[in-house]
């Protein structure tokens, strides 16, 4: 597995050895796999996620933000030697020699202060968020806000052969909202934000409360945040998890049944 070096200021901190199929968390507390005492940091920054052969990083809805080479990202595939950066600290990625890495692809902790530092500003200014595979509480041109949507490629993009023969995941309103959505984005945001690819309600649900990430494994649902926990054919879901045929997604107000498109 990869190694995540820490460094602040191009000075080394501490490295952390990634382990297969676990997801670790970044941030203030102390709970995190990988401890960042900055007060630019936020309690529960951000977090990697190892998706079969895949690494994806998560913003947890940070206050400073998380970036992948110098650009703003909500959710953002990893490959060998990326830096993110959060906060003035940095995290270098390296796979191991002998293994091939991927193609491209509330308390005082929660009082998170804002960075206003000129290296801070340059990123935000040089970073364009329509680069993330999915940027909630910014902008996604080919997208309308507030609104239940097909996530689906726009008209412009004509899709290749190995895309057309790709399994198409969809997921149907039992509860909680009427049609069905297709997962044909990498990732599919689910949350309270308008912006979310599938809007939710529910009084204490994060703006993103989960994602949906299309692997060449399967369908791989992540629990980021909020209360309560979704659940799985009534079983909360502690972290990620990947979808079968049927399976039954309760989150906020809303139940949905996973299913695959006949190609």
């Amino acid at each position: 597995m990869p190694t995540l070096t820490l460094s602040l200021k191009n000075k080394f901190v501490k490295a952390y050895k990634l382990k297969k199929g676990v997801a670790l968390t970044i941030g203030r507390r102390q709970d995190n796999y990988i401890v960042i005492d900055d007060p630019a940091v936020s309690g529960h920054h951000a977090k990697i996620d190892d998706l079969g052969e895949r690494l994806v990083l998560t913003d947890l809805q940070s206050k400073n933000g998380s970036f992948v080479n110098e650009q703003l990202v909500h959710s953002q595939w990893l490959k060998d030697e990326d830096v993110i950066t959060i906060g003035e600290h940095s995290l270098l990625l390296n796979y191991d020699l002998k293994e091939q890495a991927p193609a491209d692809g509330v308390d005082d902790f929660d009082e998170t202060q804002a960075m206003n530092t000129t290296q801070h500003r340059k990123m935000m200014i040089k970073s364009n968020p329509t680069k993330s595979i999915n940027v909630v509480r910014f902008w996604d041109q080919n997208q309308n806000r507030g609104k239940v949507r097909n996530v689906e490629p726009s008209a412009s993009e004509t899709p290749t052969d190995d895309q057309a023969r790709e399994p198409v995941g969809t997921l149907d309103y039992l509860d909680g909202g009427v049609g069905q959505v297709k997962l044909t984005r990498k990732i599919t945001t689910i949350g309270t934000d308008p912006t979310s690819d599938i809007v939710i309600k529910g009084l204490l649900m994060d703006p993103t409360a989960a994602t949906i990430n299309k692997t060449p494994e399967g369908f791989c649902f992540n629990y980021i945040g909020g209360r309560p926990r979704p659940k799985i054919n009534d079983e909360p879901v502690k972290g990620s998890t990947f979808l079968a045929v049927s399976d039954i997604i309760q989150i906020g107000s809303s139940r949905l049944q996973f299913s695959i498109e006949d190609q």
